[in-house]
């Protein structure tokens, strides 16, 4: 069917149950970032446990986020059979499978394996964020959607910046530095063996994470959350459509999709990358597992920012060029600046922390760019929603990318792979979304 029969419009909805809808949502939006940004461990945990090149290590960031090219257009068919709360529902039930296969994984110690189990969480992520971003977009004005999103984002970051320092301390041993030190030197006996007891830590907290989402299907399928009604457009949407047969009419939203790919995979590559980059100046993993809560908490800054800013001082639009802008002059910072600073209690190189400062460039980028690639889409709103999903895939990639480089020439030359996509980024700000025909 093509919509929930209890399906309701957004304007139809009282405060009341509009803050309740943003309330879980959020919720789903926390889940979301713990999930994701955990991947910020993983990444070293497993290159050490593993052994593997900068490249191999990325495929955990590109098993987990591949999933969401592959995902995202089935899971727009599924919302719109099942309606959004069942989606959700099911899209937590994938999630789940996914957390499980940690155990078989870590008990084979198979990194393909994990590979899969990340896919998989991957794959119910593709579900959700399908559901999750075009509901906040459209639960209320379209002028304050960029604010919803950034406290959505409130939500996702503050998952990240605990989800590695808890990893850390459920997985994290006080002697593990030294220990790392010295696998190299270890037989091939011994250090498959402590390989083996490293890689095993994983399986409580992932048998934990796996019941949590299985339970938080069921609360979302039963709870108070409205089914809304994104089918019947109105009148003038409807007249503006009214000629349009595919999404790929709708140039805005293909350049928006672009605009997410590239978005998303700087990003990561902020976050995922930071710790390996304070690791190649002889910081340890132990020291440097909070520099991606540091990017997350300045993207934070952004997102309370832009909620007090957006729309009464400042247009959403307006924010996404100055956003973009700041990335690409953070990139040239980065390959360019040097020197050591006091951060933390620690002496660093000055470029971790424009590395750092990349979490508030990132920070608004993802809420300018949904309202402005999902306007005047009306029954399309869902497919859209999915093309731009598939944008997340760039999470996949774009790491993938900088590891290539930071293989061939070093950590700190392969952030050239940024400047780019902060270029494009700032082309999508400031024209992209405004051409709503391919021949305009």
């Amino acid at each position: 069917m093509s919509s929930s029969p209890a399906a309701v419009k957004a304007e139809s909805l009282s405060q009341k149950d509009t803050w309740i809808s943003i309330g879980i949502i959020g919720m789903l939006f926390f889940i979301f970032g713990f999930v994701s940004w955990v991947n910020a461990i993983l990444i070293p945990y497993f290159k050490i446990t593993f052994t593997l090149s900068n490249f191999d290590s990325y495929l955990v960031a590109f098993a987990f986020y591949i999933s969401y090219l592959v995902m995202s257009l089935p899971s727009s068919y599924l919302l719109k059979a099942v309606g959004f709360k069942k989606g959700m529902m099911y899209g937590f039930f994938a999630m789940a499978v996914g957390a499980y296969l940690f155990i078989p994984a870590a008990l084979t110690k198979t990194y393909e394996l994990f590979l899969l189990g990340l896919f998989t969480l991957g794959t119910g992520l593709a579900v959700l964020q399908t559901a999750a971003n075009p509901y906040v977009t459209i639960l209320g004005p379209k002028e304050r959607a960029a604010q919803r999103i950034s406290i959505m984002g409130i939500f996702n970051k503050g998952a990240g910046i605990l989800a590695p320092i808890l990893f850390a301390a459920v997985v994290l041993r006080v002697g593990d530095s030294e220990l790392f030190q010295q696998l190299d030197q270890m037989s091939p006996e011994a250090k498959d063996a402590a390989t083996t007891e490293l890689i095993r830590r994983v399986i409580n907290p992932y048998a934990v994470v796996g019941t949590v989402l299985v339970a938080l299907g069921v609360f979302v399928r039963f709870s108070p959350l409205p089914e809304i009604d994104t089918e019947h457009e109105s009148e003038e949407v409807a007249q503006a459509n009214s000629g349009k047969t595919s999404i790929l009419q709708f140039p805005h939203l293909i350049l928006g999709a672009f605009a997410i790919f590239l978005h998303v995979g700087t990003q990561v590559i902020a976050i995922d990358t930071v710790i390996p980059y304070a690791n190649s100046f002889g910081i340890s993993l132990l020291d440097a597992k909070v520099f991606p809560s540091f990017t997350l908490a300045f993207t934070i800054l952004g997102y309370l920012i832009g909620i007090s800013l957006i729309p009464k001082f400042i247009s959403q639009v307006n924010v996404l060029r100055i956003c973009t802008l700041l990335g690409t002059v953070l990139t040239l910072l980065i390959v360019f600046a040097s020197g050591p600073i006091q951060f933390w209690g620690m002496t660093v190189d000055i470029s971790i922390l424009f590395v750092v400062l990349l979490g508030l460039a990132n920070s608004l980028v993802w809420a300018g760019i949904w309202p402005l690639a999902l306007d005047g889409l009306g029954r399309f709103t869902k497919v859209g929603a999915s093309i731009l999903i598939m944008g997340l895939c760039g999470n996949a990639i774009m790491p993938m990318i900088y590891g290539y480089f930071a293989d061939l020439y070093s950590v700190k030359m392969a952030y050239w792979v940024l400047l780019p996509c902060y270029l494009y980024l700032v082309f999508y700000a400031v024209k992209g979304h405004q051409i709503k025909s391919w021949k305009s």
